[in-house]
């Protein structure tokens, strides 16, 4: 498994994940056209015997000392082998080359952002801005989301 930049030719791969997996409800569908806009932000997990993306990740900056790490998948077939820690630990570090001190999610996988250190914050403390992307999700506005932050 090889954890790398997404260039524009995984764009397909990466909407075509995040299609599929947006419909168990765990994250919010992107059109193409967003991926356009944030392609920079995503890391992407390529199985290298298959030669094909399994596993995409986004770091989106939000201030100047902050960021969300959003639009974890992982195909079914690659889960439970450490491909999502890679990914997050790939975009963990490029927030640390890029100075920022705090990372924040919105998940419902609380138990795995744990393990890297985010903790339960209220959703209160989110930026703004998130709750425009929350509009799309299939979930809003009963949202189950659990919000989490990591001090880097």
């Amino acid at each position: 498994m090889h954890i790398r930049k997404a260039t524009i030719e995984d764009i397909t791969a990466i909407h075509g994940l995040l299609h599929r997996h947006s419909h168990e409800g765990d994250l919010i569908p992107r059109p193409l056209s967003k991926l356009y806009d944030h392609l920079r932000d995503f890391a992407v997990a390529v199985d290298e015997t298959e030669g094909r993306v399994v596993g995409c990740c986004a770091l989106q900056f939000c201030w100047e000392d902050l960021g969300e790490i959003r639009s974890l998948v992982v195909e079914p077939s690659h889960r439970n082998q450490g491909v999502a820690a890679a990914l997050v630990e790939s975009c963990m570090a490029e927030a640390r080359d890029f100075g920022m001190t705090r990372l924040f999610s919105l998940t419902f996988k609380a138990d795995f952002f744990g393990k890297f250190g985010f903790v339960e914050i209220p959703r209160s403390e989110l930026p703004i801005k998130i709750w425009a992307d929350c509009m799309l999700c299939i979930k809003f506005p009963d949202c189950e989301g659990i919000a989490m932050m990591k001090t880097l």
